[in-house]
């Protein structure tokens, strides 16, 4: 099942943020999140905020969804209108879930266009919706294309069909290449996201579905290792004995394959678990085909996340709305916020954060984020092999391969 919202204090019912959140907003971007939280089925190893048909139950309904998501857009921007917060257009929207594309084409647009109504887009704007290879057909993509998507990810997970079969994923791998060739035709940019380290799976897998990855020619590629989470039916199956426990050290082992196969392959990493096609550096292709959405926010950006159990952020101020879609929905009816609860989030929490999420990229974390009282960490980091000495003599500090691997452990010695 979904996992449990964390605690916080309580969120007003007319959604106005407190006077910090407006400080400083127009000099930073704005993004937008919407969360679809419908899935056909629900994978073994999914602890997301997500709903099949028969969870549901009543009182929610995926045929009204995009109006109520609409409703809350509309909700959204008269709020930061209220608390001071200066309109500002899009630069990045993505749409996650579940699987958005479960929806028909022409929700996501009115989802998509109740946005930008509300507040623009920059020119060049990135526009994302994630999607099952088996959710998409030729004209949905061309219709997404249309209604101004410009990416979609799509969540392969795997090549290998006993691996696919233990995620519960319901695609075939032959599936894949068709949906990045149908997405290629209707202009999209293509990112893909493999999931390594599940219960029964070689290295030969691991390869062959990194592979069957390059071979589509994706311009993204995201690997994440699997983590198994309480109350999963994957977490119940390790348990009973019915699949065999991960295995942290093979998970290394496939990250650092992963790594050298992308970059002989021409991808860079920018971000520990994120490959882009020339990224790294100055390179202009290296900054189109990066994630912006999900630089934003690594950087500490603005966003609001729409709908039920989505997260949102505006200077220092995060909340997070209430999970379950009929008790979202009925709020928007009564006018009230979807909000469950909020945080104000103080100096320390945010410099926290701040080197928490910026020392996971490869433009590095500078040393002067670090506190005083950690960077005297810094020498031995570079001893251990963790961080590159030449970039920390510079000032930035960027994770080695090794660092990247242990990359919390580094975060923990700068945060003594």
């Amino acid at each position: 099942m979904p996992s449990a919202l964390p605690l916080g204090d309580p969120a007003p019912a007319d959604g106005v943020l407190p006077p910090q959140a407006a400080v400083g907003a127009g000099e930073r971007g704005f993004s937008l999140y919407a969360h679809i939280p419908f899935c056909a089925v629900r994978c073994g190893y999914c602890d997301f905020n997500t709903y099949t048909a028969t969870e549901l139950g009543g009182g929610a309904s995926q045929a009204a969804y995009a109006a109520t998501a609409a409703s809350e857009v509309r909700f959204a921007a008269a709020a930061l209108d209220a608390s001071g917060v200066p309109r500002r257009p899009m630069s990045t929207v993505f749409f996650g879930g579940g699987t958005p594309t479960i929806l028909p084409a022409s929700d996501l647009a009115a989802i998509l266009a109740a946005a930008v109504d509300a507040w623009g887009l920059e020119p060049g704007a990135e526009i994302t919706t994630e999607a099952n290879p088996d959710s998409v057909t030729p004209a949905s993509l061309e219709a997404l294309a249309e209604a101004g998507f410009t990416r979609v990810s799509f969540g392969m997970q795997s090549a290998v069909p006993h691996v696919l079969k233990v995620l519960d994923r319901t695609h075939s791998p032959g599936r894949v290449p068709e949906a990045v060739r149908w997405a290629r035709d209707a202009g999209l940019d293509v990112s893909l996201d493999l999931i390594y380290g599940t219960p029964g799976e070689s290295m030969a897998d691991w390869r062959a579905s990194l592979d069957a990855a390059l071979a589509c020619d994706p311009d993204h590629v995201s690997a994440y290792a699997l983590i198994v989470e309480d109350g999963t039916k994957l977490a119940a199956q390790i348990r009973r004995g019915e699949v065999p426990e991960t295995d942290d050290d093979e998970h290394a082992e496939k990250y650092e394959l992963a790594d050298a196969v992308l970059a002989e392959a021409g991808y860079a990493w920018y971000e520990v678990s994120n490959w882009a096609r020339g990224a790294g550096g100055d390179s202009p292709e290296g900054a189109r085909y990066a994630c912006r959405h999900n630089l934003a926010y690594w950087n500490g950006g603005d966003w609001w996340g729409i709908g039920p159990g989505a997260h949102s952020h505006v200077g220092g101020v995060r909340w997070w709305n209430v999970k379950h879609p009929t008790a979202y929905a009925g709020r928007l009816a009564r006018g009230e916020s979807p909000a469950a609860g909020r945080e104000t989030l103080d100096a320390e929490t945010r410099h926290t954060e701040r080197v928490l999420l910026g020392l996971r990229l490869a433009s590095g974390l500078p040393v002067a984020d670090v506190p005083v009282e950690g960077r005297a960490a810094v020498a031995g980091l570079i001893a251990d092999g963790l961080v590159e000495g030449p970039a920390a003599l510079r000032g930035r500090l960027v994770l080695t391969l090794r660092g990247r691997l242990l990359a919390d452990a580094a975060v923990r010695r700068l945060l003594p």
